[in-house]
């Protein structure tokens, strides 16, 4: 089919006033598809309570030395990046749902191979893995939420997508207060094979049905998501990661340690129930706010606190026990240094400031904006090419940002975060549409020009 089929562009059924749907699978099926994401929010925190652990594992364990560290915080991305290809190409050919329920298996064969590792590069290779589909469901699932929702609920449900990953991250930040890294891992499998397990009771997305000439199909997927058929349209056919955001994620604890607070643990679950909270709230509010609000909004709260945490870092340089040289993934000592114990609470605002500004906007609306925008012919390869940027960008924060901290100091680590953040938000200002309350066939008339 082309982009200009009458059949694409023609009301399917019911008349263009019907009332709305008010069909409760949808729900369902949207958190079974999500779990997928809360599976890689869960690979994404796994690092963070791991790594010490891992520095402190002794032998006949894998220990990770501070370059092993980096690594393993890293090459997820990586991972991710070549998932991000690979599902662009699987979402189109294989379709929305089975391509979640593929991405299952590398989420649960990465983590069962952490659990058993006997070295670094069974970690890494596991990590890798996990990394990978963490690329997959980190495509798919946008898509598959935004294509079976109806106008009235597709921002709210959009995103839970990135709720689920902040709700994945929390759960492995609480889950490592009392698992050490092997069974933090086994509890790494659960997610996806419960998402395996209810995805074999969903839908295909009615609209991946009709790009199949699979009508019937289409109609009684519409009946069990919706409830009716009323409102249906026939379809036609990286900045968020330099704001350093998977930095802070991937290593919440040690920048907590490197700013010498007390209980670095304590301070990063904090963080993953800000985020968790903050993002429920934009999921709420997605809908009667817009995307733009709160892309401008979520920018303006960024600038502010990282340049407050750099500003941390600079007021604290002097004390004792503050190299010039920082390894962000090393252990340091968690005793408060005179220096900056009245300083802690600046540390911890601004990192708490920046993680609930992130959630209300460049968390979530970014992945919502790309499983919009896009039509369906080409839907495949452009997120497949936006997941692919995002990820090599974050491997490139996640990997090089103990060495960024170590050429530009901490301070000016987060003052380039924060100038990115002003760019942001000009970005939006200038180039962003407002898609709230519009269908997705209006969303692609307006970037074709009709």
């Amino acid at each position: 089919m082309t982009p200009e089929d009458p059949e694409e562009t023609q009301p399917l059924l019911g008349p263009p006033g019907g009332s709305a749907p008010r069909g409760r699978r949808v729900f369902l099926a949207a958190f079974a598809a999500a779990l997928g994401p809360l599976s890689f929010g869960f690979a994404l925190g796994y690092s963070s309570p791991a790594i010490p652990s891992l520095q402190r594992a002794a032998p006949p364990a894998p220990r990770l030395d501070d370059a092993a560290a980096s690594w393993f915080g890293a090459v997820v991305t990586l991972g991710a990046a070549a998932g991000g290809v690979l599902g662009g190409w699987l979402v189109d050919r294989a379709g929305r749902k089975l391509s979640l329920l593929l991405c299952s298996v590398p989420f649960v064969a990465g983590f069962a191979v952490i659990t058993a590792a006997q070295d670094v590069w069974m970690l890494l290779g596991g990590r890798l893995l996990t990394g990978l589909a963490c690329g997959v469901a980190s495509l798919v699932a946008p898509v598959y939420i935004s294509e079976i929702a109806y106008p009235a609920v597709r921002g709210l449900l959009g995103s839970c997508v990135q709720l689920m990953v902040v709700v994945g991250i929390l759960l492995a930040y609480l889950a490592g207060w009392v698992l050490e890294w092997r069974w933090l891992a086994v509890l790494g499998c659960v997610p996806p094979s419960l998402m395996l397990l209810l995805m074999c009771f969903m839908p295909e997305t009615p609209r991946f049905l009709l790009t199949q000439h699979r009508r019937q199909e289409a109609m009684a997927a519409l009946r069990f998501l919706w409830g009716s058929e009323q409102g249906w349209e026939d379809p036609p056919i990286g900045a968020e990661q330099l704001s350093g955001v998977n930095a802070v994620m991937f290593y919440a604890e040690t920048i907590f340690e490197e700013a010498k607070f007390k209980d670095s643990s304590l301070a990063s679950v904090v963080v993953g129930v800000i985020q968790v909270l903050f993002t429920a709230v934009a999921a709420l509010i997605m809908d009667r706010a817009g995307r733009r609000l709160l892309l401008v909004l979520s920018g303006v709260v960024m600038v502010f606190s990282t340049s407050a945490f750099g500003a941390y870092f600079k007021l604290t340089q002097g004390g004792p026990g503050n190299s010039s040289h920082v390894a962000i993934s090393a252990p340091v000592s968690a005793q408060p240094v005179d220096a900056s114990v009245g300083l802690a609470w600046l540390a911890v605002g601004s990192m708490c400031l920046f993680i609930a500004g992130f959630a209300v906007g460049w968390g979530p609306i970014p992945w919502l904006l790309m499983s919009e925008i896009f039509p369906l012919h080409v839907k495949g390869v452009a997120t497949g090419i936006c997941v692919l940027t995002n990820w090599l960008m974050a491997f490139l924060v996640t990997k090089e940002f103990s060495s960024l901290m170590e050429v530009l100091r901490p301070y000016g680590a987060f003052w380039l975060a924060s100038a990115f953040c002003i760019f942001s938000v000009l970005f939006t200002l200038f180039c962003v549409p407002e898609t709230k309350g519009k269908t997705l066939e209006q969303i692609t008339a307006h970037f074709e020009g009709r």
